[in-house]
Parts: C-alpha cells; structure tokens; sequence
C-alpha cells in the first residue's frame, strides 16, 4: 500500500514545493494537488514536477466540465512528459453549482460526460489515427450544422511520454462508482470508511468490475482520512468535524449534496439532516458539535501505533491501494515525520 496525501487548497504554493520535497523524501509516493476556484492544478503540478525527483504527481480534482477532453489530455501528456512519467490525472464532475456558477456550462449528464471524456482522452493518447467520437455528450469532430463545419479530426502533436496516463475519478454515488470501476485506473472516494465499503457500493463496484476491460489490470483506491499517531492522537479526531460539516450541510445544494447522501447511506440520515440544517442556518460550530463521534472515528486515523496498525490492515482489505492522509503532527513531529512513520507501519 503506498502513501498518499493532497496539499491544502489555500497554500502558498510556492512554499508548498519545498514542503513536498521533504515529504518525498520522508517516503510519501503520491501528492495530489487540488483544484477548486482558486489557482489552477496543472501549472502547480509543473512547478512540482521540477522540484521533485521521484514523487507522483496527481489532480485532484479536474472538473470534466472545465476543459475539453482534449485540453484535458493535452494537459496530462504535458505534466507527464516534465515529470518523467509521474502524472496522474484526477477527474471529477464537481456540482452544479461550480459547473454553472463559475464555469457557465450547463451541469448535464455528468456520468456519461466523464466516461466518454475518459475514452477521448485515451484515444489521443493513444494517437493511432485522429480522434473521432460520437457519444451523447461529446462529439468530434463537431457535426454538420453545428459551428462552421470545417472541423476535421485530429491527432495530438506530439508523442505522450507513456501510452496512457493513469486516470482517477472521485466518485460517490452508486452510477458514478459502476462507471469508475468499469473504466477508470482508479477511484478517489471520499469519507471512504473501509468497513462499510462492500455494504455501500458493493453491488456498484462488482457490476463495474464485471465489464473491465482486462489491459486495466485491478482499480487502484486512493482513500483514508486524519492521520495522527501516538497515545493522545485521539484527540486529533476533532480537527476533521468542521470538514465533515462543511461537506455535508454546505457543499452542494439541498437535495443534490454527494456527502450528504453517502452519509445517510451510512446509517446517518437523521444527523445528515440536522448538520446541514444547521450549517445552512449559519450554526457551523453547532453543526460541528452535530457529527456522530461514531462517524468521526470511522472517518479517520488517529491513535496509537497498534490503532492505526489495525486501520491500515481494514484499509488494505477493502482494497485501497494508496493510503491517502492528512498528517496531523504531534509534539515534536513534523508532516514529514508522520508520514515518516506511516511508512514503516505500512511495511
């Protein structure tokens, strides 16, 4: 199981470059670098891309509504080539909200527009012959009667570092996790709690899994949660509440919130309900105060050295190849040192 964690979003990103070379060198296999409404993801990963020698490079996430397949495998192949074959391209359908609010494009479809952007993308990695590409939500090139008609299939340019860039998707609900371990490297879910996997999308992942293309080898899983080690590391769990209430009162609309659903495919629909009427309301600290202890332990990896030795072996029997972590320090330590001893507890 390698190691894995995503840099915070308000960082200074120049900063942040020497931070991941010490935690590259700490051991730490995998960095994502997020994207949201501020500083865009792939200039930073080029940035990180010279400053590191051997760590990989993830997006996480790139909304499949921001960009056209092609600039969206542009992109990887560009990050590919200045790392050395170290990119991974994290997608995400994000929400309406993002999509429409910030992006002005209309939120339609969202699985079948990140499975077909998967399968352009791979076509013009491949650069076999130029792209053609009739789907439901992508077509190339543009047919006639829509835009000036002269467009003509096309190739990329230049030749991909590799034959294909490994391609995540974050995913939560039920169709979007079936079309993941149908087409996708790898699956990026949040709040993952190892336990409860095959109860909440068992039946999703089987069914995907059946339909596998067998070049994909098994779907990799990049998941875990609030890391810290140590007797009094427990405590440290509270630091994840206002994450967790931000997530599933105020991130996305009421009625169309993925945290809030999976939380209530958890077993939580009563207090699902109760912190995102309450953060709605402006009471974040009581929406906070709101998130079952139960689910917060669930959610995270803080305690002692036997404690997280027995969450890492849930995490590898659930499947999860990349223990994704937000290391949280304790006396003494740095982010390098947990992530230090993270990596000898993985073995």
């Amino acid at each position: 199981m390698k190691i894995s964690m995503q840099l915070k979003y308000d960082t200074d990103i120049v900063a942040a470059a020497g931070q991941v070379a010490e935690l590259e060198r700490a051991g730490l296999d995998l960095v994502w670098v997020p994207e949201a409404y501020g500083y865009d993801a792939p200039s930073f990963m080029g940035f990180l891309a010279a400053r590191t020698e051997r760590i990989e490079i993830g997006s996480g996430i790139l909304s499949v509504f921001s960009r056209t397949p092609a600039l969206l495998a542009m992109t990887a192949a560009g990050v590919d080539a200045l790392s050395g074959g170290r990119c991974h391209l994290g997608l995400g359908s994000s929400g309406p909200q993002v999509v429409e609010g910030l992006h002005g494009v209309p939120y339609a479809a969202p699985v079948a527009r990140t499975r077909e952007t998967i399968e352009v993308m791979r076509a013009f990695w491949r650069r076999d012959e130029p792209v053609r590409h009739q789907g439901s939500t992508i077509t190339l090139p543009l047919p006639e009667g829509q835009g000036t008609g002269l467009g003509r299939p096309m190739r990329l340019l230049t030749p991909p570092v590799r034959p294909s860039v490994p391609v995540w998707v974050a995913a939560l609900g039920p169709k979007n996790v079936r079309m993941v371990a149908e087409t996708a490297d790898g699956w990026l879910p949040l709040f993952f709690v190892p336990e409860w996997c095959d109860r909440v999308w068992g039946p999703a992942l089987k069914e995907g899994a059946a339909t596998r293309a067998p070049e994909l080898g098994p779907l990799q899983i990049s998941a875990g949660g609030l890391l810290a080690i140590g007797p009094d590391a427990e405590r440290a769990r509270e630091l994840a509440r206002g994450q967790l209430a931000l997530f599933v009162g105020g991130m996305g609309a009421p009625g169309h919130n993925y945290y809030y659903d999976l939380i209530s495919r958890y077993g939580y629909a009563r207090e699902a309900e109760t912190i995102q009427r309450l953060f709605r309301s402006g009471d974040k600290a009581g929406a906070a105060a709101a998130v079952p202890a139960a689910l917060l332990e669930a959610t995270t990896i803080c305690g002692t050295e036997s404690y997280v030795r027995d969450r890492l072996d849930a995490y590898r029997e659930a499947g999860v190849t990349h223990l994704q972590v937000v290391p949280v320090p304790q006396e003494g330590e740095s982010e390098a040192t947990v992530v230090s001893r993270l990596k000898d507890l993985v073995g």
